[in-house]
């Protein structure tokens, strides 16, 4: 091979390791720009634009690009609803209107497309869309809070001693006492508690308003009624957890019952005899819905009414707790709940302020 074959050799190699370095660049880089979205937020914008585009088929519409009228005339349909058709479609609510709207929007950016808003005609869709929130409101629907007397009976109606009760328990207990979402409740890992001589000291790795991963910590009393300590750690004493997710999936499992010498009891033919149900503790962590599914059954055996609370009923208990506490902080509650603003802890303290020193209670 001469110096000239062995130089045009060498630039190909190279031209080939660079284009495959510039490969995974390019990859990570995607990665990157993925994860500037949480992961629920990617899912709902796909579930959200298969929703316009199967709007959009049925209609003989363009959904790529959409003009601001076809945008228009799919939250009109969407805010509306449809009874007539089979399955029925109940009207949607103004946040999911507003997703509806972002997920469309993003996905003409990601196409290299005006988006329709910004189309010529747009200002239509946006007076749409406000005069839609103006003739429906914008009051949110409101689940109720699992303060501590209803969290309280929502713990004293879980009666048993099985994987299930004691998961349940220490999952309504520590989502309450630390104000956490049902994605924090479910990211927690073994690694994320630390036991103190006053209580728990939890580390929040990730959270709706920390989307940068910087992390906190949150301190949490052992407490006399609830007692969120003693209830996470009979947990972890039941489920034998020391790795990776703290709150998991649970499966049902049949298993033959057994003497009390252990041994499995058979039949006459030597099978297993009267098999039951075992819950058996996986590896896997509980999902965000499946925190909600909990929430709504433990208030149902409780005597409460499920359809009112949610996921989101033990963040909000605890908010609602501390501000009928005498001298309500809302510094205070905010080391715990870690919101961004004041208003909203501000509106938790002047709901139970009302009438606590009020400016008329000398003269009404």
């Amino acid at each position: 091979m001469s110096n000239d074959d062995n130089q045009h050799h060498l630039a190909l190699v190279h031209a080939r390791d660079v284009s495959a370095e510039l490969a995974r660049h390019a990859s990570r880089a995607r990665a990157y720009i993925e994860a500037a979205r949480s992961p629920a937020t990617r899912r709902a914008y796909a579930a959200d634009w298969t929703q316009f585009t199967d709007w959009c088929a049925a209609h003989a519409l363009s959904p790529l690009p959409a003009t601001p009228a076809t945008v228009i005339l799919f939250m009109t349909a969407m805010k509306d609803g449809d009874a007539a058709i089979d399955p029925p479609r109940p009207p949607k609510k103004l946040a999911t209107l507003s997703r509806y709207l972002a997920a469309i929007n993003d996905r003409h950016k990601e196409a290299g497309l005006v988006p329709p808003a910004e189309q010529n005609g747009g200002h239509y869709l946006r007076r749409a869309f406000a005069g839609i929130r103006n003739t429906h409101g914008t009051r949110p629907e409101q689940k109720q809070a699992a303060d501590g007397e209803r969290l309280g009976r929502m713990l004293a109606a879980i009666t048993g001693d099985d994987v299930r009760s004691v998961r349940d328990r220490a999952l309504l207990a520590i989502g309450m006492a630390a104000a956490l979402r049902r994605s924090e409740l479910v990211a927690l890992t073994f690694t994320d508690v630390h036991f103190v001589p006053e209580g728990l000291r939890i580390f929040v790795a990730r959270s709706k308003t920390d989307q940068a991963g910087q992390g906190v910590w949150i301190a949490i009393p052992e407490g006399r009624r609830i007692r969120p300590k003693a209830l996470l750690l009979e947990w972890l004493r039941v489920s034998r957890v020391t790795d990776g997710p703290i709150f998991r999936k649970l499966a049902e499992v049949r298993v033959a019952r057994r003497d009390a010498a252990g041994e499995v009891i058979r039949d006459a033919n030597g099978r297993a005899s009267r098999e039951w149900q075992e819950d058996r503790v996986q590896a896997a962590a509980l999902s965000p819905q499946s925190v909600a599914l909990v929430v709504k059954a433990r208030a149902r055996d409780a005597g409460l009414d499920p359809a009112l609370f949610a996921g989101h009923s033990l963040r909000s208990g605890f908010l609602t707790e501390a501000a009928r506490q005498p001298g309500a902080n809302i510094f205070k509650m905010r080391e715990v709940s870690r919101h961004k603003s004041l208003d909203i802890l501000a509106a938790y303290v002047r709901e139970h302020d009302g009438f606590r020193a009020h400016a008329g209670e000398r003269f009404l």
